[in-house]
């Protein structure tokens, strides 16, 4: 009896596998056939006639006036970086500025030191420092 439970048990999922492995297969080619259909759908949506192809490059290589909007686009755009540009041109030349400024402010404090360490060093003490020293005219 035993025995028999298992032959049975056995014969069954046999027959159980066989039938799911023939639907399986009969789903899968039918999922096959369609990918192959939408494959083709969107090879044509894709490709197209050598001859529309030709006439498509045709119209493409004869020169098109620009629409209005196009023209406009490109004219903000230039305005734009044109905007862009004149600003970081300004800002440079305004640093450039402030640098040379700085340099000749500077230079002049070294001179104007230079000129007083000049005069203390050479004042023998007779006359009175250059400032009350001046020739008026």
């Amino acid at each position: 009896m035993f025995w028999r439970q298992i032959f049975l048990s056995c014969l069954s999922s046999i027959v159980l596998l066989s039938l799911l492995r023939e639907g399986a297969s009969v789903s899968v080619g039918t999922r096959l056939a369609a990918a192959e259909e939408n494959q083709e759908g969107v090879k044509q949506k894709i490709f197209m006639q050598e001859s529309d192809a030709a006439n498509f490059l045709k119209k493409c290589a004869k020169r098109s006036p620009k629409s209005r909007d196009e023209v406009n686009a490109e004219n903000r755009q230039k305005l734009w970086v044109d905007e862009l540009r004149r600003e970081y041109y300004e800002e440079q030349r305004n640093e450039f500025e402030n640098f040379v400024e700085e340099q000749n402010d500077e230079q002049e404090e070294r001179n104007r030191e230079a000129i007083e360490q000049w005069r203390q060093w050479h004042y023998d003490g007779l006359y009175p420092s250059y400032l009350y020293n001046r020739h008026h005219i």
